[in-house]
């Protein structure tokens, strides 16, 4: 190849920038990522340390049918997604719904569970080393959840009112990025807290 020829074939390659939203919010995936690992291992590492109070296995119960539907929402987010890229508004916004009720289950679920262990089986924050690394952890998981909602019931209120189009849907994308975190997130919690811790 000619000099010339070399020169131009260079000039042709063009160096494009990712998109700024999936940066922004894989950054934000990974620091997130640290923090979990954190509380996670502080978890693993006080498991069986508590001298009093309710131990792991007296007070939890896995809660098959709530990680159900949050996993669950990780596909219905998919799917509203794919018909926000094909322009099918009344489909997208369905979809996008039944996500947010099943976000909303599961954490009415949590709540629920969390009135349970305090007012039944007296396991609060302070009782003792389970109680403490438990609510932290999955206390930590349940703002994002709720995060999550806000962000999802944001995108739902532009919607209804006719503002959010097909070309919006690469921004869509970004969120359902952080909602699909939250769902992995949660399959290491219930694994350290429900199958490994107990």
């Amino acid at each position: 190849m000619s000099a010339p020829s070399a020169v131009m074939a260079q000039s042709d390659i063009r160096w494009n920038l990712p998109a700024r939203g999936p940066v922004g919010m894989s950054c934000l995936i990974a620091a997130e990522v640290a923090i979990f690992t954190i509380f996670v291992v502080a978890y693993i590492f006080y498991i069986g340390k508590s001298l009093a109070g309710p131990q792991p296995h007296d007070v939890l119960h896995p809660p098959i049918f709530l990680t159900s539907c949050l996993l669950s929402s990780s596909l219905t987010i998919h799917i509203a997604v794919r018909f926000l890229r094909g322009g099918t508004m009344m489909s997208f916004a369905l979809w996008w719904v039944l996500t947010m009720v099943l976000g909303a289950v599961f954490l009415a679920g949590t709540i629920r569970e969390w009135r349970h262990l305090i007012y039944e089986d007296g396991l609060t924050i302070q009782t003792n080393l389970f109680g403490t690394t438990y609510y932290s952890l999955v206390g930590l998981h349940a703002f994002h959840v709720i995060v999550g909602l806000l962000a999802l019931g944001t995108v739902l209120a532009f919607t209804l009112r006719g503002e959010v189009r097909k070309e919006h849907a690469e921004r869509a994308d970004v969120l359902s990025m952080y909602w699909h975190f939250v769902d992995v997130v949660w399959v290491v919690v219930f694994l350290v807290v429900y199958v490994i811790g107990r």
